[in-house]
């Protein structure tokens, strides 16, 4: 089992990255969007904690910066219907730590702004994980957005914006500049989505 991989970033797409070791082995890695947000400038060494998953169909390694994204990984690929695919949508829109906030406090909601997850995989996904996920401990802030900022990605996603654009640019103004009135926190993530364009 490859349980981590240090190296140097040799590109970033989409979501994936390759990683060349000093051995000259070259790991291309599917990583959640936050991992690929905090990944340096190409040519810089890397090391990413790891999963290898083995199907029939091949096998994959996903990549994570963090330890507790890894752990909410692997325990989300524990439930029933959740491949890594889905799992991965899960820690790339919502983040490690509010996943956990969402099954432990059954919050289907957060759960299906998750592209793929409908009403009766997020009921299913609380059901089987709500015990698996107590152990875990969460930072603090990190666990759940304040109401002005769950209503700011809201309305985001309402406006048309994909809901892990609107929570990373809500979570972008909230850490620069903390929190505000919910249209405060709009215009400025706003702001920060067409500047992107």
């Amino acid at each position: 089992m490859i349980s981590a991989v240090r190296g140097t970033l040799i590109s970033k797409t989409g979501d994936r990255v390759v990683l060349e070791t000093t051995g000259g082995v070259s790991y291309e890695l599917a990583v959640p969007l936050g991992v690929l947000e905090r990944l340096p400038v190409e040519g810089r060494a890397v090391e990413l904690k790891t999963v290898l998953v083995v199907r029939e169909d091949g096998w994959a390694l996903y990549g994570f910066d963090q330890e507790l994204e890894r752990t909410v990984f692997q325990r989300l690929l524990g439930a029933s219907g959740i491949g890594p695919r889905l799992a991965l949508a899960l820690v790339s829109t919502l983040g490690g730590p509010r996943v956990v906030a969402a099954v432990r406090d059954g919050d289907i909601a957060a759960l299906c702004t998750v592209p793929g997850i409908g009403k009766k995989t997020a009921d299913r996904m609380v059901l089987e994980l709500k015990d698996r996920v107590r152990d875990l401990a969460l930072p603090g802030a990190a666990a759940r957005r304040s109401v002005p900022a769950e209503q700011a990605v809201q309305a985001l996603t309402n406006l048309g914006y994909g809901p892990a654009d609107a929570d990373r640019a809500v979570r972008a103004v909230v850490s620069q500049d903390g929190t505000g009135e919910p249209a405060e926190l709009i215009r400025r993530a706003l702001q920060r989505l067409t500047e992107r364009r």
